[in-house]
């Protein structure tokens, strides 16, 4: 726990950013405790929409090699995969800087990557604005320059691409931002401290949150990295009560379970209570699994094998098993370092829509079934007094299955998980 000075001091220090947000006689809705702050209803948008496209770019799409965790991989644990990709790749006194300049975005076409997003029949998509490397997709007064108008494209990624998605989409605009960076020297001393220095939230930390937010209006604020920092240390719970009080978005935005130690599967508007997450089981609490179409990495990764990508069947069967259980699925792609979506990632964006263009009815704004065995029953829900259903393989007419607690007063129709419907009722 802090001292009663140190958390002194940084009341002291955040009042003057809260006071600027803050209008005056506004009393707060939301109080600054994770009791209050879960009593927030989701708003209804996220539960309908059921299905997000994530998309991981950053510097570490310039290597673009094993893992967007590269730089930890490399200076870090120093794994001999990396440090001997480097050796044989750059000279000796290359460093992780260096692939800055080279994050070129130099075909990075915000309204084509729109087109391809609106395709996939996605309704919300959530990009990178910040990874663990530190490196923001906007130009960031709080940086140091490590950002991509000062560096590399020199233009405001983050921006180009919320307009286009506004513009030409009914996707909701989303945005990732990690809490930590892996090797700023402000969180490394307060880590040194144990956390009982505060010095990188209040300098740069909170500043950036509140400017993306009212720069760029997220609708979707996807929380990560807290670097085994607890909520108090982040101050989570004032930066959520303005964010649902007071901030331009308090109306729609979402927000999730990452914001400390301790915070994840617990508090937030909606769970992700780990990458990949998939219960099997219906949740009393809305949840996400956010997972990637590489089985191996979030961001792009020249290395990768065919063998390594998800069929489009296999990307089915992830989001009807997550919608049948109560959640959304956020499915991951990662960009080229000049800002190409490669063609395995777009032709499966495209599969997808095209299966939701048929299908999109029994994914869409559905209610999870009442009676939930997914032994006997799985897959389905319910949309009003319509049910539907999908099957994961052709059933014969000896072994068709039947659904508890469906009545003469309910219509049905039933589907493969492929492009077409297989029977109405």
């Amino acid at each position: 726990m802090a001292s009663p000075g140190l958390l002194r001091f940084t009341r002291l220090a955040l009042a003057p950013l809260l006071l600027l947000l803050l209008p005056p006689g506004c009393p707060a809705r939301f109080d600054p405790t994770w009791e209050s702050l879960d009593s927030r209803p989701l708003p209804a948008w996220f539960d309908q929409a059921k299905f997000g496209i994530f998309i991981h770019w950053g510097v570490f799409s310039v290597p673009s090699f094993g893992s967007e965790w590269f730089w930890w991989y490399w200076q870090k644990e120093k794994r001999p995969k990396f440090v001997n990709f480097m050796k044989e790749n750059y000279p000796p006194d290359f460093k992780y800087e260096d692939f800055g300049p080279l994050f070129t975005a130099k075909f990075f076409n915000a309204n084509q990557w729109a087109e391809i997003l609106q395709a996939s029949g996605a309704k919300y998509v959530v990009l990178t604005s910040k990874h663990h490397e530190g490196f923001t997709l906007w130009g960031s007064e709080y940086s140091w320059s490590w950002n991509a108008v000062d560096e590399g494209p020199k233009r405001d990624i983050v921006k180009e691409l919320e307009v286009a998605i506004r513009k030409r989409t009914d996707l909701h605009f989303g945005l990732y931002y990690s809490l930590f960076e892996w090797f700023h020297p402000f969180f490394l001393e307060d880590q040194s401290s144990s956390f009982q220095e505060q010095r990188f939230p209040v300098s740069k930390m909170l500043p950036e949150l509140f400017e993306l937010v009212n720069r760029y209006r997220p609708e979707v604020l996807w929380s990560d990295g807290d670097g085994g920092a607890p909520d108090h240390y982040w101050n989570s719970t004032g930066f959520l009560a303005w964010l649902y009080n007071e901030s331009p978005v308090r109306d729609t935005v979402v927000t999730n379970d990452r914001w400390g130690a301790g915070s994840i599967c617990k508090h937030g508007g909606y769970y992700t209570c780990a990458d990949r997450y998939n219960p099997g089981y219906l949740l009393p609490h809305k949840w996400e699994n956010c997972m990637t179409i590489d089985k191996l990495s979030w961001g792009y990764r020249r290395d990768a094998a065919i063998s390594d990508y998800l069929t489009i069947e296999e990307l089915v069967k992830q989001l009807v098993e997550t919608v049948a259980c109560g959640g959304n699925l956020l499915m991951n792609i990662g960009p080229t370092l000049d800002g190409i979506i490669s063609a395995i990632f777009e032709e499966r964006l495209r599969q997808m829509g095209t299966w939701l263009k048929v299908n999109g009815e029994a994914i869409y704004e559905t209610h999870t079934w009442r009676s939930q065995n997914d032994t006997v029953t799985p897959d389905v829900r319910s949309k009003s007094a319509k049910t539907e259903r999908i099957l994961g393989r052709w059933q014969s007419r000896e072994h068709q299955e039947s659904v508890p607690y469906l009545d003469n007063s309910c219509t049905g129709r039933i589907c493969l998980m492929a492009n077409s419907i297989i029977k109405d009722s």
